[in-house]
């Protein structure tokens, strides 16, 4: 029993190898340099600095178990990858399951009414949850004659907004903050 719970409190370290790869040790190395998972309060460990730096790992390695659905759908759609992988990261940080306090649901944080219009039976999965945030883009690009902020700012705020606000970002701070967010992980490889 005693040894069940070593691993469950055992510091775990991560990073990448020179091809790419993800690589994962219970010890520090030249690949594995960031702290994953931390260990349960050990003395002197730093967690809010380990969570973080972990965190960011952790979504990194979440975004490369997706890029192949993303890079699928987004070459299908003919919907920019970059955008895709912006919108999620932003969203949901890569996690499946995230559901937000006002009910959006999956990786690319579908509202329940978005994800009907859509064809999304389960917003949980993965690929669904992908092509429906995918197709909602791509109508927002469209609608917006191909500009890249207002069709983000559609998404976060809904085009109504955009048009209510004489096709420009509306001025919620929500909308304000989370436009220039995307735009910025735009600007990053998919999986950092």
């Amino acid at each position: 029993m005693a040894l069940c719970a070593v691993p469950a409190c055992a510091q775990v370290y991560g990073g990448f190898s020179s091809s790419g790869s993800v690589v994962l040790s219970n010890f520090p190395g030249s690949e594995t340099p960031t702290v994953v998972v931390p260990s349960g309060g050990r003395p002197g460990a730093d967690p809010s600095a380990a969570t973080s730096e972990g965190e960011v790992l952790s979504a990194r390695i979440r975004a490369q178990a997706y890029n192949s659905i993303v890079s699928e759908i987004a070459q299908e759609l003919e919907v920019p990858v970059g955008l895709l992988h912006a919108v999620i990261a932003v969203e949901s940080a890569y996690l499946p399951n995230a559901v937000s306090p006002k009910g959006a649901q999956g990786l690319m944080q579908l509202m329940p009414a978005t994800a009907q219009r859509f064809g999304v039976v389960d917003p949980f999965n993965p690929r669904e949850n992908v092509r429906g945030g995918a197709l909602y883009l791509k109508s927002l690009l469209e609608r917006f004659g191909g500009d890249l902020k207002l069709a983000i700012a559609g998404y976060n705020a809904g085009e109504a907004a955009v048009i209510r606000a004489g096709y420009r970002v509306p001025p919620y701070a929500e909308t304000q903050r989370y436009v220039p967010r995307v735009m910025a992980r735009l600007q990053k490889p998919a999986t950092t």
